[in-house]
């Protein structure tokens, strides 16, 4: 027989905590610090219908709690070129780069993945600009001897 689980839901309203512009998880005592800690909320994003959200299982109970975020949840934390450029994001997922998805806003790097904006990391970024160049005011990634442009996606009001 399987139980099912009792659920604790935080609205995103009564969070404690949130993902600044940077990636840095935050409460009122300012940036989280110990590194086991950010990397488990990172690893516990989800999103459902609701938004995103950080969840843990103890005993019979889930525990869901959506969270406000400056930007984005989603950042790309690293990459690993190879034949193909692949993308780390916060959450441990990995996936191939589609150069034809990346865009700037604001002089920050973004790429669209299932529609999802996900933020490059200032560290992600300075990998992936050896394979970035600029030719009169426009940016273009150059990979496997190809040439992609990057546009800049303004914001709309």
């Amino acid at each position: 027989m399987t139980n099912k689980l009792r659920e604790i839901i935080i609205p995103k309203e009564e969070a404690v905590f949130w993902l600044d512009k940077a990636g840095f998880w935050c409460n009122e005592g300012g940036k989280f610090r110990n590194k086991k800690i950010i990397d488990y909320f990172h690893a516990a994003i989800s999103k459902d219908d609701k938004g995103y959200f950080v969840s843990q299982v103890r005993d019979d109970l889930l525990e869901k709690v959506y969270f406000c975020y400056e930007d984005t949840a989603l950042f790309v934390f690293d990459i690993l070129p190879d034949e193909n450029i692949s993308l780390v994001l916060n959450t441990g997922k990995q996936f191939p780069l589609d150069p034809n998805s990346l865009y700037t806003k604001e002089d920050n790097l973004y790429v669209l993945e299932n529609n999802e904006p996900i933020k490059f990391s200032e560290r992600a970024m300075l990998k992936l600009s050896s394979f970035i160049i600029e030719k009169d005011g426009l940016l273009f990634l150059e990979y496997n001897d190809k040439m992609f442009t990057i546009p800049e996606k303004r914001e709309t009001k």
